[in-house]
């Protein structure tokens, strides 16, 4: 496949002087930055050939940059036939435009190069739909006129996905588009619910996987529950959630769930096009929040899946976090990350070590909303002892003339609904709640 040549265009908005203790923390969360966009450009096939940073007081309202940074650029896109402009900032529309017509070349954000990142790795029907959404909610206030001609730029990055098909069609059929798209999603969205409240109903503990995009959570998934998942070393490899059964609690059925990988500024259009899929992130019990220790900045990386736990919603889930990738860290640095985080779990998914101490804390958890109870049940009362031997797990049973003594052990939001057959063994059925 031929790489497109990207130039990368970093701005800094600072209105004073960085001072000399701040100034190697700056420059070290920049390079982290561009690294990040690099390999983001990477994932979507391009090839970078130069990075262009640009300190400024405030984006410039026609051109994002400054006029002698925007020359600088124009002579790097020349000097070296550069095919597509890409910026680590989200753009207007009117400075896109502006741009192109500056540099005579394509011009991208980084909205629109994670969009095109996901366009290539949909691959389920719910996945492409949600992705198209996403791309044309994107494009729709940067058609003008009776559309914007993208195909006269080349195609290629930022311009292909399922939402290509019509762009040069007029803005009230890409709104029925979106209308139709939307309506598709919510049709899915009802059937994953109606899913989720049958296993809600089934007492199955529900575990959805979290964390930012490339920190293992598929192999996570695979070795967990022997999967065979799709898996691949680079950013945003599998979109579409997976579920999986995990038998490590006797009392209680566990699902756990790999969810789309998060990322710094995941584009909004992204989040609401992927909602019915985080919802498996909502409507969880237990979020595993998994990070790649062997990157430098991996504490960002967990303040960024957190804001967009928080976002969704989904921020006062219990979260367990827990450490990928240990095989690639020496004993000591392990160990003093060790001390520093005590409540979390150190693992190689992919090596399958720590796996023991991660379903030993999970079990904990799935115990903590379970609970031992003695009921007494009539044998007239079909439907009680249906919905025990269904929803709880019976350790002991004694029958009597009229009635079945049931030892059991039984989620906590099930147990008021037994609150009335509590038994005690002095003989005497007691009612109240547990």
């Amino acid at each position: 496949m031929i790489k497109e040549k990207a130039l990368l265009i970093f701005a800094s908005f600072d209105r004073f002087k960085i001072s000399t203790k701040v100034k190697p923390a700056y420059q070290e969360a920049s390079n982290k930055n561009i690294e990040e966009l690099k390999n983001l450009a990477f994932s979507a096939g391009a090839e970078v050939e130069d990075v262009l940073y640009s300190r400024q007081d405030k984006p410039d309202p026609k051109y994002f940059i400054g006029k002698g940074k925007l020359e600088e650029a124009r002579i790097i896109v020349e000097s070296k036939d550069i095919e597509l402009v890409i910026f680590d900032d989200e753009i207007t529309p009117t400075q896109q435009r502006n741009l192109q017509l500056k540099l005579n070349t394509k011009v991208i954000d980084r909205t629109a190069l994670i969009l095109d990142i996901f366009a290539q790795r949909a691959h389920s029907s719910e996945g492409k739909l949600q992705v198209e959404l996403a791309q044309l909610n994107y494009l729709l206030p940067r058609l003008t006129g009776k559309g914007v001609e993208l195909s006269r730029l080349g195609g290629g990055i930022g311009t292909r996905g399922p939402g290509e098909t019509k762009l040069e069609v007029d803005r009230r059929k890409i709104r029925k588009r979106i209308s139709r798209l939307k309506n598709k999603i919510y049709q899915i969205g009802i059937q994953r619910d109606t899913q989720r409240k049958r296993r809600e109903e089934r007492n199955v503990f529900q575990i959805a996987l979290v964390g930012y995009t490339n920190s293992g959570k598929t192999t996570l998934l695979n070795s967990t529950s022997d999967s065979n998942a799709y898996v691949e070393d680079r950013l945003f490899s599998t979109l579409d959630s997976t579920t999986r059964k995990i038998n490590i609690c006797p009392n209680s059925d566990v699902l756990i769930s790999d969810t789309v990988g998060f990322i710094e500024k995941l584009p909004h259009q992204l989040i609401a096009s992927f909602k019915s899929t985080l919802e498996e992130v909502k409507r969880s019990d237990l979020l595993l929040l998994i990070a790649d220790i062997n990157k430098p900045d991996f504490e960002n990386n967990i303040l960024s899946v957190k804001e967009v736990l928080k976002e969704i919603d989904a921020d006062k889930k219990p979260v367990l976090l827990v450490f990928n990738k240990i095989d690639k860290l020496d004993t000591r640095r392990l160990n003093n990350l060790k001390i520093r985080y005590n409540d979390a779990v150190f693992i190689s998914a992919l090596k399958k070590v720590g796996l023991p101490e991660l379903y030993s804390k999970i079990r904990k958890i799935v115990e903590k909303q379970h609970m031992d109870i003695v009921i007494k049940v009539p044998y007239a009362d079909i439907k009680i002892m249906s919905f025990i031997y269904e929803n709880c797990h019976v350790s002991k049973r004694r029958d009597t003339e009229d009635s079945a003594v049931l030892n059991i052990n039984v989620n906590s939001k099930y147990a008021a609904l037994l609150s009335e057959y509590i038994y005690r063994e002095k003989g005497r059925r007691e009612t109240g709640a547990v």
